[in-house]
């Protein structure tokens, strides 16, 4: 049995090829999507979030809104750019969120990719401090979001307050018990896997990663799970974590599907660089009959190793087709899989 769900980017351009021209038919078609998935009986609804693009760029506006709309699917990011937050203000927009969806939050985050602005956190009024990397400030700041997260108070209080305050010191509200718990970590490489494991976070693993031995990509990130599985356990954290692999799959069933994506150029790992030192391997993409996919994924080693399946989706291409695609892979694929 496997959790699956969806990963949607979020595009938007005004092209007349596209369903989705504006930043209000992405926020809409976002919500409309994950209702639509619950409906379906998926698990999931996660969303890319990205700077300076026609791209979701606030994630929790939109997160509260799918848990104002929905009842039972989890709602998440995958990820938020820790580089560009202040952990306080976030902690008190993910907990609202988290209680507005009565407790369904996943939230992934990470140091982030390449955005569309050369450190475009500078321009959110953020610098590493000295000797710092940037990645080092986002690994800070999730290790303080962290915290927060757990609910402790640290703040004085007023000691002339407009409201009367509870005894003690204060901490941020709102607080939603058992957030800390849903945190992700996006790894992009093994050690930050198990860094990840060590701080209690579960696994969030992309459809890219670093290219660490030059094995295929499956395999690597099978590599990658048992890196972070090995490492939660010599923490001692006392619950099960979780692990998430993202994958484009898209069932073959109808003219519509051969159309988009039956041609078949996607079917092997792809290598190359997101920035000037880092090579990274990047899986293929699946695209086929129902019962060649179940061939196919049931030889996909991080699949197995996984327990939850987030499935990418091109959002441009509207929620009917998104939703097509994701009711004919819970009935046609995932059945024959084991996964349902």
């Amino acid at each position: 049995m496997k959790k699956i769900g969806f990963l949607s980017f979020g595009h938007w351009t005004p092209s007349p090829y596209s369903t989705t021209r504006s930043a209000s038919d992405a926020l809409g078609q976002s919500i409309d999507l994950a209702v639509a998935a619950e409906e379906l009986g998926a698990d999931g609804a996660y969303f890319r979030v990205h700077h300076f693009a026609r791209q979701l760029g606030s994630p929790f506006p939109l997160l509260a809104a799918i848990g104002a709309r929905t009842s039972r699917i989890e709602i998440g990011t995958g990820v938020i750019d820790m580089r560009y937050e202040n952990p306080f203000y976030m902690a008190e927009d993910a907990g609202a969120a988290d209680l507005i969806s009565g407790g369904r939050l996943q939230l992934g985050v990470s140091r982030g990719s390449p955005e569309q602005v050369a450190d475009g956190w500078r321009y959110f009024g953020y610098e590493p401090a000295e000797g710092q990397t940037a990645a080092d400030m986002a690994r800070e700041r999730t290790e303080t979001l962290l915290g927060l997260l757990e609910g402790r108070s640290f703040a004085d209080p007023n000691p002339h307050p407009m409201f009367p305050n509870p005894p003690g010191l204060l901490r941020l509200e709102p607080y939603s018990e058992g957030l800390r718990d849903r945190i992700w970590w996006g790894a992009g490489s093994n050690s930050t896997a198990a860094w990840a494991a060590g701080l209690g976070m579960n696994l969030m693993s992309s459809t890219l990663k670093d290219d660490e031995n030059g094995k295929p990509f499956h395999v690597q990130q099978a590599e990658q799970i048992q890196v972070f599985r090995e490492a939660w356990k010599a923490a001692g954290h006392e619950h099960e974590p979780r692990v998430s692999i993202s994958r484009s799959i898209f069932p073959l069933v109808n003219d519509q599907d051969w159309t988009y994506f039956g041609h078949g150029d996607q079917d092997s790992d792809q290598v190359g660089y997101i920035d000037a030192t880092t090579r990274s391997i990047f899986g293929r993409s699946y695209a086929a009959e129902p019962d060649v996919l179940v061939r196919q994924l049931a030889e996909d080693e991080a699949i197995a190793a996984a327990d939850t399946l987030l499935l990418t989706v091109p959002n441009q291409l509207g929620v009917e087709y998104n939703a097509h695609v994701i009711e004919a892979i819970l009935t046609e694929v995932a059945p024959e899989l084991g996964w349902r």
